[in-house]
């Protein structure tokens, strides 16, 4: 029996409605920029494994650091020990964050990473004795799929079974271009003296359909909440590791958000690890004679050593100057492919940040994750041994760091072959 067989008798996939559904494409191994089938095909991962696979597949020096790590310490309870990749990622982290962070606490994934993001904000104002429960976030955003983060997440079809049971948040507008005004005056308009915490998407909400905004209007919403004592909280978990063009995308900001919630590519696509950032003032109200102020959150696998490790790798590719100039040369490469797309006529828009780039197709209805193009988009792609998942109407390129200009201009060109198929069919 093949393997796509037994999968589809054993295995409930994520995202994916099996009634219907192509047995799923297994993947025997990978290398830098491409997935590699049973047969021996190779797939162009344009999409980073869902943006995690920064360096790309099977990176020699990550894979040599986990190597060395599992057969040194693999793993050791983090309630009252720790081990030296816990304490050298930690440091790594706060190198590359402004000063004010002082405390990094572990997890398991980007959606964990919110969740004791959110927990630690609400908890802070309990623990100083004034308690605030109401929490702001935009419309459309995504901040993962656990309770605590489904609920600070756009309300939709992918949430709508739980909708009754998500804790209440205020939802206002995203400053998108052209919204910029309406956003910061339902921020001031919603905010009151039970406001919490304030989280969102930095400059990328990414499951939206790559949608970007600037620093400079994000920098205005974090100074109207430092003014009014409500705390931020920046979702790092897409945007960081230079996916934005800086290190984080708080880089790009003038004012700094209370707390910064990461994973994704923080080891460089290969172990499931998350790190939650505060400022100090945030860790002091939990440290007390009173043990009812702790924070009682924790992971069986929190810093898992063999993840650390990883971590640790993965920052020190990052900080060489090889690795800092090939993400220089995707940034300049999207950009210039961004503005000759601008001229495409099947577009709605097209727009990039940093290694981002994102194309909206014109379509009859509002766009939706669920647009029929979508799976035709999908497919066709597939086809041609190219992983792109389009986010309803809007295909997205988000690569590795490995990738060559050779590949990225093939891509490219699929692309572009691709809308200009959708147009011919439209003239007809």
């Amino acid at each position: 029996m093949s393997i796509s067989t037994t999968d589809a008798q054993n295995i409930w996939h994520p995202f994916t409605q099996s009634y219907g559904a192509a047995l799923p494409i297994p993947i025997v191994s990978a290398k830098g920029l491409y997935l590699y089938k049973e047969n021996g095909d190779k797939v162009l991962d344009a999409v980073s494994s869902w943006w995690t696979s920064i360096h790309g597949h099977c990176h020699p020096y990550i894979a040599q650091k986990i190597a060395e790590q599992a057969s040194t310490l693999d793993h050791v309870i983090f309630a009252g020990f720790t081990h030296p990749k816990a304490v050298e990622l930690s440091q790594k982290i706060l190198k590359h964050l402004p000063s004010a962070y002082s405390k990094v606490f572990f997890s398991d994934d980007g959606s964990t990473a919110v969740e004791v993001g959110i927990k630690m904000a609400l908890q802070y104002w309990s623990n100083i004795g004034k308690p605030k429960r109401k929490i702001i976030a935009f419309k459309e955003s995504y901040h993962g799929d656990t309770f605590g983060a489904m609920s600070v997440g756009d309300r939709n079809e992918f949430t709508a079974p739980f909708h009754s049971m998500l804790f209440e948040v205020h939802f206002i507008q995203a400053p998108f271009k052209g919204f910029e005004e309406e956003a910061l005056q339902q921020l001031s308009a919603t905010i009151d003296n039970e406001t919490a915490a304030f989280i969102f998407e930095p400059l990328l909400m990414g499951t939206a359909g790559m949608k970007m905004y600037s620093a400079e209007v994000l920098d205005k919403m974090i100074s109207i909440c430092e003014s009014k004592n409500v705390l931020t909280i920046a979702d790092e978990v897409l945007t960081g590791f230079y996916r934005t063009g800086e290190f984080f995308a708080i880089h790009q900001l003038k004012n700094i958000p209370s707390i910064v919630c990461l994973s994704k590519g923080i080891t460089g696509g290969t172990m499931a690890l998350g790190a939650t950032v505060c400022e100090s003032f945030i860790y002091d109200a939990f440290v007390s004679e009173d043990k009812f102020k702790t924070f009682f959150h924790g992971h069986s696998y929190t810093a898992n050593a063999i993840a650390c490790a990883a971590a640790c790798a993965n920052f020190e590719l990052l900080e060489k100057e090889e690795c800092k100039l090939k993400i220089k040369n995707i940034c300049d490469w999207q950009l210039q492919w961004t503005s000759e797309m601008k001229k495409n006529k099947v577009l709605k828009e097209a727009r990039s940040i940093g290694t981002v780039v994102a194309l909206e197709l014109s379509t009859s209805n509002e766009s939706s994750y669920f647009e029929p193009i979508r799976d035709k988009i999908y497919n066709h792609f597939i086809g041609r041994n190219i992983l792109l998942r389009p986010l309803g109407n809007v295909i997205y390129v988000l690569p590795p760091y490995c990738i060559e200009k050779e590949e990225l201009d093939y891509l490219y060109n699929e692309i572009t072959l691709f809308l200009n198929d959708i147009h011919e069919e439209n003239r007809k």
